[in-house]
């Protein structure tokens, strides 16, 4: 693992904790974040989250989604013509393998979703590591209310680098 101190000639561009998005309730009807903190993340080899969620009406119901998004390029005007600045994580599935045949494997964005356990309690939980390997700039985590989208809970994300 790199020395990521602050005396390296090319010191990074975060500082533990990485606050990913601040407490506050989800966008309404179940929309995206329409603006997601995001974070440089350059050198760092993994990142860990954490996660703190209430839901809004203490029904039990309470939901939410979340998405990671990584951007390679440092700044925006890196980015090449028609590419896209920020890419979403992807979950792979594997064809079934046949001899003499090719195989058709499936690819897809994915999100996540989060479920509460019990009515009326805020809830935390941990994600990680994330394999970064110190080749990814930017990251940010966009989410929505995903169980009672007429009242949204209230979500942090807390990013830990390393």
């Amino acid at each position: 693992m790199p020395n990521l101190s602050m005396f390296d000639s090319h010191p990074r561009g975060w500082h533990n904790p990485v606050t990913l998005r601040a407490y506050a309730a989800l966008p309404a009807a179940g929309a995206w974040d329409a603006a997601p903190t995001e974070s440089f993340t350059s050198g760092a080899q993994n990142m860990t989250l954490s996660f703190t969620y209430a839901e809004g009406a203490q029904t039990g119901t309470g939901a939410f989604d979340w998405q990671l998004e990584i951007s390679i390029y440092a700044v925006v005007g890196n980015v090449p013509t028609s590419a896209a600045e920020w890419v979403t994580e992807s979950l792979y599935a594997a064809g079934a393998v046949a001899a003499g045949a090719d195989t058709g494997s499936n690819i897809q964005r994915e999100y996540q979703t989060y479920t509460i356990t019990a009515a009326g309690a805020t809830e935390d939980f941990v994600y990680g590591p994330i394999a970064l390997n110190g080749t990814i700039e930017r990251v940010r985590v966009r989410a929505r209310e995903s169980g009672n989208a007429g009242t949204p809970g209230s979500l942090s994300i807390v990013a830990e680098l390393f």
